[in-house]
């Protein structure tokens, strides 16, 4: 078992970046080794979408990070769909140079914010997750980053001031905490995996996931992408 060593409160910026190259280095030649027709694959925790879209709007919302492009409404519903339809005619090779690209160049970006953009990095991470479990890949929400992933959650729910949780799990040698304890409420419990753990907070479905012990919060209120 590993124990991250941003588990503390102040922001690592470096972190998101870390996060991105270890998914890039798995994910990437992954989706190079699949057929085409695999990229057409209806994604489950996306409804309507498909393997291409979910990658598609991936790759734009890193491209968007790049180069700073932050109009009103970015990262909506309609914008991530605007985004899928820009890459309608490009081929699924072009799609995954540009993921691979803004997995690689987007995080020295991210370090310089001031860590709002820090969910983004986790989000492509899930959405790795997402792709994994529809191509039925084992360790969909797992693999190499998981410990940054985890680290990379603490601090978002952090500062948020999402409502506080303690986390006792199978993956890391100490307890990880979440949220921000506002004394409104007693913390949470979580005794369980670190992927089961990421399900929750993103809000994916949990078929096949290992059993877990939530208490004193409920399930749907640790979703913090929403809908």
């Amino acid at each position: 078992m590993t124990t991250p060593a941003d588990l503390r409160d102040v922001r690592d910026p470096e972190l998101p970046g870390r996060l991105l190259t270890l998914e890039r280095d798995e994910l990437v030649p992954l989706l190079r080794s699949r057929a085409d027709a695999d990229f057409a694959l209806p994604v489950a925790a996306c409804p309507g979408w498909t393997v291409r879209d979910v990658l598609a709007h991936c790759s734009s919302a890193l491209i968007r990070v790049v180069e700073r492009r932050f109009e009103k409404g970015v990262f909506s519903p309609e914008c991530n769909d605007r985004d899928i339809a820009e890459r309608a005619d490009w081929s699924n090779a072009r799609v995954v140079d540009e993921l691979e690209r803004g997995m690689t160049e987007a995080g020295p970006v991210i370090a310089r914010s001031d860590g709002r953009l820090d969910a983004v990095a986790l989000g492509e991470w899930v959405h790795a997750g997402d792709v994994r479990v529809t191509f039925g890949e084992p360790g969909a929400y797992a693999g190499r980053g998981l410990p940054e992933a985890l680290a990379l959650l603490g601090t978002i729910t952090r500062a948020r001031g999402h409502l506080p949780l303690h986390a006792d799990l199978d993956d890391l040698d100490e307890p990880l905490k979440l949220g921000e304890a506002s004394g409104e409420r007693p913390p949470g419990r979580f005794i369980g995996d670190g992927p089961t753990l990421l399900r929750l907070y993103a809000g994916r479905p949990l078929d096949g996931a290992a059993a877990y012990e939530l208490a004193g919060v409920e399930a749907a209120e640790l979703n913090i992408f929403g809908d």
